[in-house]
């Protein structure tokens, strides 16, 4: 989904080399450049622009005077103390939209912490976390401390990518800020072992013509925030939509072989349960894809209306008689806050994201998104029956199926009455009715083998 986007320019266009390259920062002054938010310093020093943090200050940008829309970015930058934190905004903004005083805007993050994200995608002020590192652990270990760091940016129609010392990283594709200005970050600090920390970014060029995308291996995770949409890279590698946004084809009601003719309704992209007052599959009842399934990587994305319950299930065979919901393996999908499931079971094992009855999804709080907004959920089995959950972006769970660990849980949980729970070698995938109104919709999975 690639649009013709033009340079957007608030002054004189700098000459370009025959190559198409375009020198942002000419290594003497910081002319084309203007700080905005915080008060952190920005000088010029041997060649590189140097930030330092300063005490009482949020975070600070040095930002383009001039905004871009399809670009190619590249520059170097040092972060040089593992208490620091940076990043380059791409296609921001300031001080509009209800962002009074702020930058806002995709940035790439540079993480010098422990935590290891840097080349993520962060929506500073907006969003917040787009593309973890969670997502691309391999790529964690790119980004050196107090080095130079080669950082590629490219932003073509709705797709980013981000390259560190040529390491491909992550992958987006977001539908909004179809132009900005280019920021470098000094983060606001707190403490005194922050205070006076140096970033430092020199070698800072743009490419506006010509454009050609860059290559990224298989098997890199894309977050697609365009509903109900693959791009290129997704078809090719395998990736397939369950819910084309508009019809049930591909699923079925778990106890006939048709759609259910009343409780779910295809509207504005979703596919949503209605609700019946919290009766667990007592009106439409619950659904499950036409296929079946072994090893799969499945991301969906899901809306809560206050107090509602359901969940994602998997490996689920059909096989075992029950009054209400189809048995499997499941990713649990609830407001925790209002609904009283959160507090019954074990540690949490009935919480958002959790393998529900069997273990709590460990998810911090920034990465669970307002009841009424939307969420992406995910889960990973690999060829080697080890299971992952994952919630914005965020590692939540793993386990192993078969495993000692995993038998005993089931041994101790409300499955134990079903034998071999959870271990069929392929089972359909379910979207449960639990009597409350819950929304679905870019259903997704690629086949792991």
């Amino acid at each position: 989904m690639l649009t013709a986007l033009a340079l957007f320019s608030a002054g004189p266009v700098r000459a370009q080399a025959a190559d198409g390259w375009q020198n942002l920062f000419d290594g003497k002054t910081l002319t084309g450049w203007k700080r905005l938010a915080g008060t952190a310093d920005y000088r010029v020093e041997n060649g590189a622009i140097v930030g330092t943090t300063v005490m009482n200050s949020g975070n600070s940008f040095l930002v383009t005077e001039k905004e871009y829309g399809n670009f190619v970015l590249e520059l170097d930058a040092m972060v040089e103390s593992p208490v620091s934190n940076s990043g380059v905004q791409t296609r921001s903004h300031f001080d509009t939209n209800g962002h009074k005083g702020r930058v806002y805007g995709r940035q790439v993050e540079l993480d010098p912490s422990a935590r290891s994200w840097s080349g993520g995608i962060y929506d500073e002020a907006r969003r917040q976390w787009l593309y973890p590192l969670d997502l691309h652990p391999e790529a964690k270990s790119a980004f050196k401390v107090g080095q130079y760091n080669h950082i590629k940016v490219e932003c073509l129609g709705n797709e980013m990518k981000t390259w560190l010392n040529n390491v491909p990283v992550a992958y987006v594709v977001d539908p909004v800020d179809p132009s900005g200005f280019i920021g470098l970050q000094v983060h606001g600090i707190t403490t005194k072992e922050q205070e006076g920390k140096k970033v430092y970014f020199k070698n800072i060029r743009i490419k506006t013509t010509n454009l050609k995308p860059g290559a990224f291996p298989a098997d890199i995770y894309v977050v697609n925030f365009v509903p109900n949409y693959l791009n290129a890279y997704e078809k090719q590698h395998g990736w397939q939509l369950l819910f084309d946004g508009k019809t049930p084809a591909g699923w079925r009601s778990a106890k006939k072989p048709a759609f259910p003719a009343q409780g779910w309704q295809i509207a504005d992209g979703a596919l949503t349960v209605l609700s019946s007052e919290g009766k667990e599959a007592a009106n439409g009842g619950d659904i499950v894809t036409n296929a079946e399934y072994a090893a799969f990587d499945l991301s969906f994305e899901f809306k809560l209306t206050p107090g509602a319950n359901s969940g994602v299930k998997y490996f689920v065979t059909l096989d075992e008689k029950t009054e209400g919901s189809a048995i499997g393996l499941e990713y649990q999908v609830l407001d925790d806050a209002l609904h009283p499931d959160a507090k019954l079971g074990r540690d949490g094992d009935r919480t958002l994201a959790s393998l529900y009855d069997l273990i709590r999804g460990d998810k911090p709080a920034r990465f669970v998104h307002p009841i009424g907004e939307w969420n992406v959920g995910r889960v990973v089995v690999h060829p080697n029956n080890r299971v992952e959950h994952y919630l914005n972006g965020a590692k939540v769970l793993e386990y192993t199926r078969g495993s000692k660990e995993y038998l005993a849980l089931v041994a101790e949980s409300k499955y134990h009455v079903w034998p071999n729970f959870g271990m069929a070698p392929q089972g359909h995938l379910l979207l449960q009715d639990h009597g409350n109104q819950v929304s679905f919709r870019s259903i997704k999975i690629k086949t792991l083998r």
